[in-house]
């Protein structure tokens, strides 16, 4: 891993990583490197080989960052659709930042799709520094709005995650769902799932909204139910074909 004195973090993935456009792979690549620039600004990067050349068309368009260098641009074209300047490439090492000289990215949402492993990811590459609890709780919750009681419960969970204020996520027979409405808004988190919303009135005021739930979240943790794994620290484990590096941890 490599990081640098404003927080720049470039390190190995160990998921395989894939990006589609037009029904196409465009990147295909077990050797990707992730670059961290905050927990909101975050970038697959892709060795040149396991991007395919054939899409990409010359870009005179540049764009300059004062922490990490120039950076030229590629079209993505694949039959008659085209992504304009979304691949790009650093071309200096910036003082003492981490070389990223030798790998393409694309811009995230030019792209069609992104896979890590088999399953489509949204909005951004899910970071490894980035953390979601959710917690039951017999805590007295109770939401007002202008003077009013819309929500009250001993019966919360309450989520924890990663530079975000804890969240209460109340039961829907605890809150007063007559002053809701829903509304058409829907969008998108890598770690939680898709969330719907719902606009509050309330003597009269409208607060446009200001209700979210999830209803079908990620079930990451069920996944792995009745499975089994092993210390890779003891064993050999071939992954495709390859074998693996034993880890040195403390499980060793």
């Amino acid at each position: 891993m490599s990081r640098d004195r404003i927080g720049l973090i470039f390190e190995p993935t160990q998921r395989h990583i894939r990006v589609e456009f037009n029904g196409e792979i465009v990147a295909d690549s077990k050797r990707a490197m992730l670059l961290r620039e905050s927990r909101y600004e975050l970038h697959y990067l892709f060795p040149v080989e396991d991007v395919r050349q054939d899409f990409l068309v010359e870009s005179d368009h540049v764009t300059h960052s004062a922490y990490k260098g120039d950076r030229k641009h590629w079209h993505v074209k694949v039959g008659y659709d085209d992504a304009e300047n979304a691949a790009f490439q650093y071309a200096e090492v910036k003082n003492d930042r981490p070389d990223l000289t030798g790998y393409i990215g694309f811009e995230w949402d030019a792209m069609d799709a992104w896979y890590e492993e088999d399953e489509q990811v949204f909005l951004h590459p899910r970071d490894p520094y980035h953390r979601v609890d959710t917690l039951r709780s017999s805590r007295h919750i109770r939401v007002e709005i202008d003077g009013v009681t819309i929500a009250e419960t001993r019966n919360p969970i309450l989520l924890f995650e990663t530079g975000i204020p804890v969240r209460y996520y109340i039961p829907e027979e605890d809150v007063q769902m007559d002053l809701l409405t829903p509304t058409e808004l829907n969008t998108h988190c890598p770690y939680k799932g898709d969330a719907s919303y719902w606009t509050a009135t309330v003597n009269g005021e409208t607060h446009e909204n200001i209700v979210w739930s999830y209803k079908h979240p990620f079930d990451e943790i069920p996944k792995i139910k009745g499975l089994l794994s092993f210390y890779n620290e003891k064993v050999n484990i071939y992954v495709d074909g390859e074998l693996e590096e034993r880890p040195n941890t403390v499980f060793a």
